[in-house]
């Protein structure tokens, strides 16, 4: 059922206002400065990291370890974007090349 010239207005209406409250409301409600609210400083801090561990599990739930080639090329590339960020400290560079890395494993030597 196609929808009417309205109901798209009204259903982008609702859309924008969503987004917009979404990213204005915490600096409505967080005026003050940042040291005042510990809550948020905290998460702040380790958000980033849950994100990044959760990305990783996410990534590898499909790895199985009946062949190498189900494993190997994770491991490697894992251990070097590890050792690429330990080294040079740069998020960019490390996931970057990590998957570049992975994708000629995968493609390449473990086909």
């Amino acid at each position: 059922m196609p929808l009417t010239t309205t109901q798209t207005l009204i259903i982008m209406g609702a859309m924008t206002l969503g987004t917009v409250i979404t990213r204005f409301l915490p600096f409505i409600l967080f005026r003050t400065p940042k040291s005042e609210h510990s809550v948020i400083t905290y998460l702040g801090q380790t958000l980033p990291y849950a994100a990044i561990g959760l990305l990783v599990v996410y990534c590898l739930k499909g790895v199985t370890f009946t062949a190498t080639s189900g494993w190997v090329p994770e491991a490697i590339s894992i251990a070097f974007t590890t050792l690429l960020h330990v080294w040079k400290g740069n998020t960019l560079l490390s996931i970057g090349l990590g998957t570049v890395l992975y994708m000629v494993l995968v493609q390449v030597v473990f086909v």
